[in-house]
């Protein structure tokens, strides 16, 4: 029997997990998250205007990494401040619009991760297999297309992860999680959640699988046009340009099984917390680094900003 949601379906709050932290410990957690979320918005807004700002940095590769430090940052402030004025105001409760907010900014984050490293395996697919055609294949009209086929994609599918849950009723308004999400939220639903289970399995499957297969598949035909390749400085900077972007992915990949392994455990409730935010947490905060650090036209436009604004500050 099909549920129809009014407005006492919902409860006005809704509850997230004690953290447990002692009084003295407060303040230690609120500079924590405090200056982890700052390094985080520094990292990544020095990230988004060294390519907006750069016209030499206005090339495929460097327009499709723009997505990341947008996606991440849309995923940390999701997380930070509401968890930061929570633990600041000892008050564990958020209404329930500010929970599906939440809720869809961080699931939004998680697809939107897999879709942009997707499209950025195909892309240095592209410009290492297909040196002479990348222009052309890789044009700004393409390009765009791809930018607007990956948000979009992101958005339908987890909207409709949150339609399946609003028709409910719910039971509860214990959020056993130290955010809200799809997990979460089902588990507090009053009825048969085998449709929301399903397409939540096949969201997973899909977003990991696809990204997987397709960083799989890219990266052996970059791997066989490297060895194909005799140009000893093409063939360098192609695999350094692909680590960077393996490492990322690597390092998403293994915080997204955490997340997944966090909702297992039942023993210790401070591993089960910080493996279920790590996924907000290292990505964000270490894809700046990885790139800025690794990619020689980033990293020169970073140096040259930050001496530019000395020089000037000593002409004042």
């Amino acid at each position: 029997m099909e549920m129809k949601p009014n407005s006492s379906d919902l409860p006005p709050f809704f509850y997230m997990e004690a953290l447990g932290l002692l009084p003295s410990q407060t303040y230690f957690a609120v500079v924590m998250g405090t200056v982890a979320y700052c390094f985080i918005l520094a990292g990544n807004m020095t990230m988004i205007l060294s390519i907006t700002l750069n016209r030499s940095l206005h090339k495929p590769m460097y327009l499709m990494l723009l997505n990341l430090p947008v996606n991440d940052l849309m995923g940390a402030t999701a997380f930070f401040p509401q968890l930061i004025s929570s633990i600041a105001l000892e008050d564990r409760s958020i209404s329930c619009a500010a929970c599906f907010l939440q809720g869809l900014l961080v699931h939004l984050y998680g697809g939107g991760a897999y879709i942009i490293l997707t499209a950025m395996a195909y892309d240095r697919f592209l410009a290492i297999c297909y040196p002479l055609r990348y222009s052309t294949l890789m044009s700004n009209a393409n390009l765009l297309k791809i930018i607007v086929v990956m948000w979009l994609l992101d958005l339908v599918l987890i909207s409709v992860l949150f339609c399946l849950i609003a028709r409910f009723r719910f039971c509860g308004n214990s959020i056993a999680d130290m955010y809200c999400n799809n997990p979460s939220l089902v588990k507090l639903v009053c009825g048969d959640t085998s449709i929301n289970n399903y397409y939540g399995l096949f969201l997973s499957s899909f977003l990991q699988g696809m990204s997987l297969l397709a960083v799989v598949f890219t990266y052996v035909q970059i791997l066989v046009a490297c060895l194909t390749n005799k140009q000893s400085d093409t063939k360098s900077k192609a695999l350094r340009t692909c680590a960077t972007h393996l490492v990322i992915f690597l390092v998403f990949q293994v915080t997204a099984i955490f997340k997944v392994v966090s909702h297992k455990l039942n023993q210790s409730p401070y591993l089960k917390r910080a493996m279920g935010v790590s996924m907000l947490l290292f990505p964000p905060m270490f894809n700046p680094l990885i790139y800025g650090l690794n990619t020689k036209e980033i990293r020169s436009v970073v140096i040259h900003f930050i001496t530019k604004k000395k020089a000037t500050s000593f002409d004042r």
